[in-house]
């Protein structure tokens, strides 16, 4: 019996060594957000919207057209791991962003609005905070419109993707930028895999 008992508990301990391993070398989660303005909400001159779901008169009641190509390339990251998430400067909140992408058949992991980000800044003490600080929530590529934003990236240390309103291959842009992003997380966590955390951006 006791031999019996010594196998089971070596069993036991073999079983949460490996599970240990996996988690060590397990590719981490990319956590992809987004802007709203010019990035995935265009004016209808600068690009084509995303077919309707619902009535015409029902989008435009709930919500804004949504830049042609987002479902694809949001199920497509989603296929490849990542974590969606909403980053933007305007006053719209939680609920209407996820409703209006929800129109749409687009879930997200998260949504961060200027109160959200002012809370968070606030809460760190921050003084002369960037406009946007997807570092404060564990985002590794932020994608915007903004060249400013760019910049604070470079000064803040974190990353942005800039794309064009109206660059028709936008989403082969954001693709190749989610790509290098993934490669850096993936060396910084085989560098470090016991640390538990993100590696700093390590601006190009």
């Amino acid at each position: 019996m006791a031999r019996y008992l010594l196998l089971d508990h070596w069993r036991s301990g073999s079983r949460l060594a490996q599970h240990a391993v996996q988690r060590a070398f397990k590719r981490p989660q990319l956590r992809v957000s987004f802007d709203i303005d010019d990035t995935l909400a265009c004016l209808p001159e600068h690009s084509a919207a995303e077919p309707d779901v619902l009535p015409g008169c029902l989008h435009r009641w709930l919500g804004e057209p949504l830049r042609a190509g987002t479902r694809d390339l949001f199920r497509e990251l989603r296929e490849q791991g990542c974590s969606i998430w909403i980053y933007t400067s305007s006053g719209r909140s939680q609920a209407y962003i996820r409703r209006w992408l929800l129109m749409y058949g687009i879930r997200v992991d998260g949504v961060v609005n200027s109160s959200r980000h002012q809370q968070v800044l606030d809460s760190r003490g921050l003084l002369n905070a960037p406009s946007k600080l997807p570092s404060a929530f564990d985002i590794d590529l932020h994608v915007d419109d903004s060249e400013g934003v760019r910049s604070e990236g470079h000064e803040h240390g974190f990353r942005v993707a800039v794309i064009d309103p109206q660059d028709a291959n936008w989403t082969g842009a954001v693709r190749e930028a989610v790509a290098r992003a993934q490669a850096q997380l993936d060396w910084q966590h085989a560098a470090a895999p016991r640390t538990g955390q993100r590696g700093q951006f390590i601006a190009s």
